[in-house]
């Protein structure tokens, strides 16, 4: 794997994170706080999902049995 592919997906964490937040947020000026949190969760499971994936190649990569380039 190479190292910009790695970082590049950490920063797409980042991103899907902050744009949870920012849909919560813009969406309880609107709507009720329960149809907010039903408008941000697919963005923060995929941004948990996606830390989860980052956090196991790391841990592969610092054992060794993945190499990063």
């Amino acid at each position: 794997m190479r190292r910009n592919t790695f970082v590049s997906r950490a920063l797409l964490l980042f991103a899907l994170v902050a744009a949870s937040f920012v849909v919560l947020g813009f969406s309880r000026l609107v709507l009720p706080y329960r149809v907010a949190r039903l408008l941000a969760a697919p963005l923060l499971f995929a941004g948990a999902g996606l830390a989860v994936v980052l956090l196991a190649q790391a841990t592969l990569a610092a054992l060794g049995v993945l190499s990063i380039e």
